[in-house]
């Protein structure tokens, strides 16, 4: 579990409550037509941008952002390390019976011990990373297009609830109410965008950064496997993607 994005939406939320609650009931920020004007004008318009399939993944696409496991780059590169070190020791067809609990990995791995080309190993595990890379942009860009609709419907609200009151200025005492419930719409479009929706993208471009990272070192530590270059170099080598202060203890003294 993220703990960041949990605390980060936890604090979102009571800032927001308790600042309201100090200052006046809750009940007069729940209104059922402001709700129904954006939060089911932004579900609409998500199903017309979209097709059905992307669309009914937003639920399991949203939860990876609070339910993730982040990559690991320092424990990645000890692994493949491990991996030269045994293919420098016995061969690069041993790799194969060595187990290995990441899928990019293992594929990259089982790619070296069938003897392929490293050209040939670099095009299909990029290919793969493409393919990662791809499937995270969707999502990010559901997430970011729902961020920019929030405060639109929140505006499109607004402006109803003001035509409205506008048709009914003869009674001056439900001038006040009615502003209110109009601006309540733009309220609920600012959360909807500026706690739910552009934050949990940027949460996920980084997740898609990260991984994108670690299967870029499973590439070049593979490669180096296969050219059979020394396992020390393989990880000086697997050891620029890391900031410095996470690399060899030996880098530091240098």
């Amino acid at each position: 579990m993220d703990i960041a994005t949990v605390t980060g939406l936890i604090l979102a939320i009571i800032s927001i409550i308790g600042s309201i609650l100090y200052g006046s009931p809750l009940s007069i920020f729940i209104d059922i037509p402001s709700v129904a004007v954006v939060g089911g004008g932004v579900i609409a318009v998500t199903f017309i941008k979209w097709p059905m399939e992307q669309v009914k993944s937003l639920v399991t696409v949203f939860m990876k952002s609070i339910f993730f496991s982040p990559a690991d780059p320092k424990a990645m590169i000890a692994e493949i390390q491990k991996l030269a070190e045994t293919a420098r020791r016995e061969s690069v067809f041993a790799l194969e019976k060595v187990p290995v609990e990441d899928k990019f990995l293992k594929k990259a791995v089982t790619l070296a011990a069938d003897n392929r080309p490293p050209e040939v190993i670099t095009s299909i595990l990029s290919l793969e990373i493409a393919a990662m890379e791809d499937r995270h942009s969707k999502g990010v860009d559901i997430l970011e297009g729902m961020g920019a609709d929030g405060p639109a419907f929140g505006m499109i609200g607004t402006l109803i609830g003001l035509v409205q009151m506008l048709q009914n200025m003869s009674d001056p005492s439900s001038i006040g109410p009615a502003m209110a419930v109009a601006l309540l719409t733009t309220f609920y479009g600012s959360v909807i965008a500026n706690v739910f929706t552009i934050p949990i993208a940027a949460k996920l471009k980084q997740r898609s950064k990260q991984e994108s990272t670690k299967m870029n070192i499973i590439v070049a530590g593979v490669l180096g496997i296969v050219a059979g270059e020394n396992p020390r170099v393989i990880r000086e080598k697997l050891d620029s993607f890391l900031p410095p202060k996470d690399r060899l203890v030996e880098d530091k003294k240098e």
